[in-house]
């Protein structure tokens, strides 16, 4: 009976006293492991977001021109193209304005909204929530210069449905009304587009979220008396605030930079320069005026206000985390 334990003794012996250059290669191993598998995927992502990165903060450092495409010489200028920008006064009393105020009215009323359908969602049974999911999702898979040109036959100034539907109540005359040349109104219509392009992922997200509360905690604040508002907000939120990060940090980033929704509408293409935002007026720059270094200045300064909003609601919630 000793015997077999004896040799396992021994066989183990040489496991534990192995040298220590042997144990530190397998804990490098151990390590080097996970980026090795993750190396392809790296790879991929590094020649198609990096590189062009890369390229478009080289370019913001130049004066380049139709003319430097054409015979491929560089005309660095140093810092000079973010000086013009930022002294520019059109940055700050238009582009700027138009970027972040859009930003704001759309991420609010994108989550909003599809809060709202999400609880409409979890309060349905399963054949008619697969139903109107599906419906939704609709909205959702529609390509947005399609549902921007539906949105310019909405709202167009003849033969548009708004407008006949204020002829028929008599509010309109028979000229008719262009939506598109004031600011505010332009940028009303581009946040409905957004928002009925971008509330199904936020339903069908935050709705996936809902599933997960235990219904315990709104029975249990049902007993103590409060209301769907209270029972929303101090126990809905909290538990998949989560959830609403994602949603919200995607949102931001996605009508941050938004292009064809507003550079597709009468008068957003430049011909209103009223109504552009950062990334139609780096279209413009570049590829309207052939002006490639200061269009990919703009874009840079685009990327650094997204990172800064991103990193700022990050702290913020892993703060929040931190506290409860």
């Amino acid at each position: 009976m000793g015997a077999p334990v004896l040799t396992r003794r021994r066989a183990a012996a040489p496991a534990a006293g192995r040298p220590p250059a042997s144990r530190s290669t397998a804990r490098l191993r151990r390590r080097l492991r996970p980026w090795l598998l993750l190396a392809p995927a790296l790879l991929v992502i590094g020649i198609l977001l990096l590189f062009p990165l890369g390229r478009v903060v080289w370019l913001s450092f130049q004066d380049y021109g139709l003319r430097n495409v054409v015979s491929g010489e560089s005309n660095y200028n140093g810092v000079d193209n973010y000086v013009r920008l930022l002294g520019d006064p059109y940055l700050w009393t238009v582009v700027l304005p138009n970027t972040v105020g859009f930003a704001v009215v759309a991420v609010g009323g994108t989550v909003a909204f599809g809060t709202l359908v999400a609880l409409l969602l979890r309060s349905l049974r399963p054949l008619w929530r697969t139903v109107v999911i599906g419906c939704i999702m609709l909205a959702w898979a529609m390509p947005a210069v399609t549902g921007t040109y539906v949105w310019i036959w909405i709202f167009d100034v003849d033969r548009g449905l708004v407008a006949e539907l204020l002829r028929a109540l008599g509010l309109l005359g028979p000229e008719g009304f262009n939506w598109f040349t004031e600011r505010l109104m332009f940028y009303g219509i581009v946040t409905l587009n957004i928002v009925h392009h971008g509330f199904p992922f936020v339903a069908v997200t935050v709705l996936a979220g809902l599933l997960t509360i235990p219904r315990e905690l709104h029975e249990a604040a049902l007993l103590d008396g409060a209301n769907a508002w209270q029972r929303f907000w101090r126990v809905t939120v909290p538990t998949i605030r989560p959830v609403f990060a994602v949603v919200t940090i995607l949102s931001t980033i996605w009508d941050f930079k938004v292009f064809a929704q507003v550079y597709l509408m009468p008068g957003g293409s430049g011909s209103n320069p009223d109504v552009l935002n950062f990334g139609v007026w780096s279209y413009v720059r570049s590829f309207g005026q052939q002006n490639y270094g200061l269009g990919s200045t703009i874009a840079v300064l685009l990327t650094l206000m997204l990172l800064a909003v991103t990193v700022v609601y990050l702290r913020a919630l892993f703060r929040d985390e931190e506290l409860r």
